[in-house]
């Protein structure tokens, strides 16, 4: 192992970008940064690019990632110069990349690493990170990665989480669907779901039309769905009028939403779906997932990406501070998909992201086994 003095810790800039791209080709073989990825993260918002100089030389870097309108942060790059490998410039840039996103206001920090990376794990796991599940063929190279987390601001809580696997909507308007069918395998592992079942669902649930393009979800819609396939449902809405309409400015586009929208309510009342017709609270929703059921939880997309959109999320679990969200859609090319899993909204924050529209509409839909 080689010391090394005067080693500095400092936020990257411009001028680095030649030593950054020059010690990204030296230490990954694949999976690297390209310039243009570099210069991206060198002017955007959201990251923290810090690098390690000795010597006037940039000898290594993080990346650190902040998640938008959540509590998460994500290394989304570490590197050595190979020839300092040892010298403890690693742990030094964890430690101050910890420390960037402790001072953005970030709970968790989490990592991915090659299953094979020995004195990388070792370093993660003396640093305190837990390994928090294992994803398979993540690399070019196809070795699977080691998912990692640590909790950099630290309460006496424990998270109470539930096994949801995750999954990806492949439609731009099939979040509520997509959220049902976690739900549901989640409550009931022979439920099985697919691309086929996500259109079904879909159409089974749609309002038809939405501000543009095509229309989303009805709780009501995705109850009904769900009770077809033998869940027990409660939905959750805290207004009365027909959802979705606020900004839609087509009378006959408005006409057939309020057709959509009463059928709905007629056929809930007909299979004697339980509607409430306020405002679920947090202890609410954490009271029906602990007691068995998995809430599916309408957002506004506008913390996360500045675009009003209305978007079904999954409740996956929660500790004292936060209630954490499984989001069927990676909205940044950017995200992995464990970006999207078990996303910390803190309680602070959750009520302004829970609400939609000019009316500030909150919709819920409870599931529960059948």
């Amino acid at each position: 192992m080689r010391n090394i003095d005067n080693i500095l810790i400092r936020q990257a800039r411009l001028e680095d970008l030649d030593e950054l791209v020059e010690l990204e080709q030296a230490g990954f073989e694949a999976d690297r940064l390209s310039r243009r990825s570099f210069r991206h993260w060198l002017m955007a918002e959201h990251c923290a690019l810090l690098v390690a100089e000795v010597e006037k030389a940039v000898a290594g870097y993080v990346l650190i990632i902040y998640h938008p309108g959540t509590r998460l942060a994500r290394v989304y790059s570490l590197a050595v110069s190979p020839q300092l490998r040892g010298s403890g410039i690693a742990k030094l840039l964890m430690t101050a990349g910890e420390q960037a996103a402790n001072d953005d206001g970030r709970l968790y920090l989490r990592l991915e690493v090659s299953i094979d990376n020995t004195p990388a794990i070792g370093l993660y796991e003396a640093l305190g990170y837990q390994l928090f599940g294992i994803y398979r063929d993540y690399y070019e190279d196809h070795k699977d990665a080691l998912r990692y987390q640590k909790r950099i601001r630290h309460y006496r809580d424990s998270l109470q989480h539930r096994t949801v696997h995750w999954l990806r909507q492949t439609t731009p308007f099939t979040c509520g669907p997509v959220a049902l069918m976690m739900a549901m395998h989640g409550l009931n592992k022979a439920y099985l779901p697919s691309r086929e079942e996500e259109i079904n669902l879909w159409r089974e649930a749609t309002t038809i039309f939405m501000t543009a393009g095509h229309g989303g979800c009805h709780p009501l819609g995705l109850a009904l769905a769900a009770r077809r396939r033998h869940f027990k449902v409660e939905v959750w809405i805290n207004q009365t009028g027909a959802l979705f309409i606020d900004g839609v400015r087509n009378e006959e586009k408005k006409q057939i939403m309020e057709l959509v929208d009463n059928c709905f309510k007629r056929q809930a009342k007909e299979q004697d779906i339980k509607i409430f017709y306020a405002d679920i609270t947090q202890n609410e929703l954490i009271t029906a997932f602990n007691a068995g059921a998995i809430p599916l939880i309408l957002i506004s997309t506008f913390l996360i990406n500045r675009k009003k959109t209305p978007h079904w999320v999954v409740m996956s679990g929660f500790d004292d501070d936060c209630l954490y969200m499984h989001d069927p859609d990676p909205d940044d090319s950017r995200q992995s998909e464990l970006d999207c899993q078990f996303i910390p909204i803190a309680r602070e924050d959750f009520g302004r992201m829970s609400c939609f529209g000019k009316n500030r509409l909150r919709s819920a839909v409870i599931v529960w086994p059948g």
